[in-house]
């Protein structure tokens, strides 16, 4: 998605080898026309699949899962990293590690909001390490609903993520895919260019 790679091309702030932040219009302040883009871009990707219900974490995918929901006409649903008082006994539940605030949450889902019938988009602004993702993938499965695919905001590419996804049979689309950043620069996989770049890491 050329607008969302121009934008971090000028608005990101790459801390290093690893950290991208992207606080001034995606995840602390967030441009909501950008956002309301990503959900038709998932739509327009996702929405011959019959999806029911797009899932994510909060905090930071709320915003691009209820894009997408709005896209694709269906409810969104967020995996807590808190249990409430309000909230039922009955839920899915799986361990996820925050790369950026180095805890590990039980994060939780009411088993009300996912069931046997459902097929299910998860959308979530990062993927990097993965961890988040594969969480959610596991109560995806534990619901006994069926994964449609995983939709990403910005993808590390050169971090494992992706490679523990695809390992469990899931299909992935990121709309910027970095290849490599370090201050001051960022470069990112182009389309064409993404069979070439993982025959030669394979």
């Amino acid at each position: 998605m050329k607008e969302l790679e121009e934008r971090i091309r000028r608005e990101g702030a790459i801390l290093s080898e690893t950290v991208l932040k992207v606080d001034s219009f995606l995840n602390h302040q967030v441009d909501t026309e950008l956002a309301l883009t990503t959900g038709r871009e998932f739509a327009r990707v996702f929405g011959g699949d019959k999806i029911t219900k797009v899932l994510t974490i909060e905090a930071s995918g709320i915003q691009f899962a209820m894009a997408a929901g709005i896209a694709l006409g269906v409810p969104f649903v967020y995996a807590k990293k808190k249990k409430a008082v309000t909230q039922s006994d009955k839920v899915y539940v799986a361990p996820v590690h925050s790369f950026t605030r180095g805890e590990t949450y039980q994060v939780s889902v009411d088993q009300r909001y996912l069931n046997a019938g459902d097929r299910v988009l998860i959308v979530d602004d990062f993927l990097a390490t993965g961890a988040a993702l594969v969480g959610l993938v596991d109560i995806v499965r534990e619901s006994g609903a069926e994964l449609v695919g995983v939709g990403c905001i910005i993808e590390k590419s050169f971090q494992e993520g992706r490679g523990l996804l695809e390992a469990k049979g899931v299909r992935i689309h990121s709309l910027a895919r970095i290849a490599a950043m370090r201050p001051g620069e960022v470069h990112f996989i182009e389309e064409t260019g993404t069979r070439q770049l993982e025959e030669e890491r394979a």
